[in-house]
């Protein structure tokens, strides 16, 4: 069954279009990785897929687990568990990172009918998940990215993925900038979590970290849209020649 169908989208902003026809099928359980060189609409994909009023859906349709994606407002993409680790967090003075993680989560689980966790169970949740991805828990106890270097925000979205468990993950060039042991903590954290119930859209100028995600699919986006999927030796032809063949 398709998980995430987007049929024929074209998106703009400020009367420039972004995505011409783009089509793409995710199904449960798979990785797909998107490349493709600056401007060609990686990061506004992610973007409209979160629900960014920014943006302009000219036409086109966003399916997400048979419901019309576009019709959702941010939260209630977010209830549906959609989460995109952005390519450039922002920080949030004053707003700890436990209890904001504390009401995210239960909002969906009781969206689910679910029982709800108490702070105490967060915080042993929090610590275990941190130490599994090599976080420092002295993170856990400062304002949301306030402070944080570019690589501890990184690692941060993938702790923040990692306990809300989303059923459809979106990580927009979250490798970009990051040091081998920081890329490591990413990549562990998507193999982690990766199960047959859910699936990732990895957006990445940068083959090292499918090397050690193993996309199921790697798609070239060029002016809008795909021209190209394979295996991961797409991105190696990429690595070797850069985008000029497609």
């Amino acid at each position: 069954m398709t998980f995430l169908e987007i049929n024929n989208l074209n998106v703009s902003i400020d009367g420039n279009k972004i995505l011409n026809d783009f089509n793409i099928k995710l199904k449960k359980g798979e990785i797909h990785a998107i490349m493709g060189p600056n401007g060609s609409g990686k990061s506004t994909l992610s973007n409209v897929l979160a629900g960014n009023e920014n943006y302009i859906i000219d036409s086109g349709k966003i399916i997400f687990k048979d419901l019309d994606l576009l019709a959702l407002n941010i939260e209630e993409r977010a209830l549906e568990g959609l989460f995109l680790a952005f390519q450039y967090p922002v920080e949030i003075p004053g707003v700890n990172i436990t209890p904001f993680l504390n009401t995210s989560l239960n909002a969906r689980l009781k969206k689910e009918g679910k029982k709800e966790i108490d702070n105490l169970e967060l915080v042993k949740l929090l610590k275990t998940k941190a130490t599994e991805l090599g976080i420092s828990l002295e993170m856990l106890k400062r304002s949301i990215n306030s402070g944080f270097s570019g690589g501890e925000k990184k690692r941060y979205e993938i702790l923040q993925m990692s306990i809300l468990n989303p059923d459809l993950a979106i990580l927009d060039e979250t490798d970009s900038g990051l040091d081998i042991d920081a890329l490591k903590i990413v990549a562990n954290g998507v193999k982690k979590l990766k199960n047959s119930k859910n699936s990732f859209i990895i957006i990445t100028h940068y083959q090292k970290l499918l090397d050690y995600i193993a996309p199921d699919f790697v798609h070239v986006m060029r002016e809008g849209k795909i021209v190209k999927t394979g295996d991961i030796s797409v991105a190696t032809e990429i690595e070797n020649s850069g985008y000029k063949y497609f």
